[in-house]
């Protein structure tokens, strides 16, 4: 059936209390790669209870109302969804261990013709259940292959961030670890297909491919590292489109460019030589 525009814009999403503790919080950093290399002690706080810090990315599992478009309520072919990209607003770095509650919106639905698909624009408030105190705002844009010709708004669809036409002016790679994705998923991420070979080659991968918004925290290392000192308080936005997936096990080359305040980046794979970030956009204090 097609797309019920209203319904789908105003979808109910309860708000999400979610507790999280020193354990998730180094579970996490250790899923996206922290600690790789075990004398690195400007990586130990985000994996060691001693002076516990937070990655800023991790805001991305926090008050996550699960892949809610799978619900057959929703009109929406599951297996036709994509996530395009993703967006973070840090306001307030996030507490090593706390309970936060997460309000997730749908701020639109554009409608790319038929034929074409559609683009289903989101928001997500991580706030601090204590305080009030808002943490983070996190956006997502999802493409719904097939989908459009539903009588929707056709745009104004969100603008990629123009990378700089000089070469990067720095470069940091990353291994990823070949179980990272099974690591990852114990994030709150269980799709079969990061983990289960047979589902991975039923959806045309050679073996189970990592998640997402892993190499999208693995980018937010890179950057953190880089230009950072590797203080999670200076880094407080990172946006970036998703342009393919990443085995578990390869090295994600992270090109940087930095101009004040404002760091655009795109990501490689070393071993295939293929972006698999790109239009990244960071802010750094």
């Amino acid at each position: 059936m097609p797309i019920d525009y209203a319904k789908l814009k105003a979808w109910p999403f309860p708000d999400l209390e979610h507790s999280y503790t020193a354990k998730d919080t180094i579970l996490y950093a250790l899923g996206v790669g922290c600690g790789a290399d075990p004398i690195d002690r400007s990586e130990l706080p985000f994996v060691y209870e001693d002076g516990l810090k937070a990655l800023p990315t991790m805001a991305v599992v926090l008050g996550y109302p699960g892949f809610w478009l799978k619900d057959p309520n929703t009109g929406i072919d599951w297996r036709k969804v994509l996530h395009g990209e993703q967006g973070l607003l840090i306001h307030k770095p996030l507490p090593a261990t706390g309970t936060v509650i997460g309000r997730t919106r749908v701020t639109e639905i554009i409608d790319k013709g038929p034929g074409k698909g559609a683009l289903l624009l989101s928001e997500r408030d991580v706030i601090d259940k204590a305080s009030g105190d808002l943490l983070a705002t996190l956006t997502s844009t999802t493409f719904i292959r097939g989908e459009g010709g539903f009588g929707g708004p056709s745009g104004p669809s969100p603008e990629p961030h123009p990378l700089p036409e000089r070469a990067p002016d720095m470069a940091v790679d990353l291994p990823t670890l070949p179980q990272a994705a099974l690591i990852y998923r114990l994030s709150g991420d269980y799709n079969p297909l990061h983990a289960d070979p047979d589902v991975a080659a039923g959806a045309g991968f050679p073996r189970p491919i990592l998640h997402g918004l892993c190499t999208y925290a693995v980018a937010g290392r890179a950057i953190l590292k880089a230009c950072c000192d590797n203080d999670p308080a200076r880094l407080t936005r990172l946006d970036l489109r998703f342009s393919a997936p990443v085995l578990p096990g390869e090295t994600v080359r992270t090109e940087i460019w930095r101009d004040g305040s404002q760091v655009s980046f795109r990501a490689r794979v070393v071993e295939r030589d293929i972006v698999v970030l790109n239009n990244g956009r960071a802010t750094v204090a």
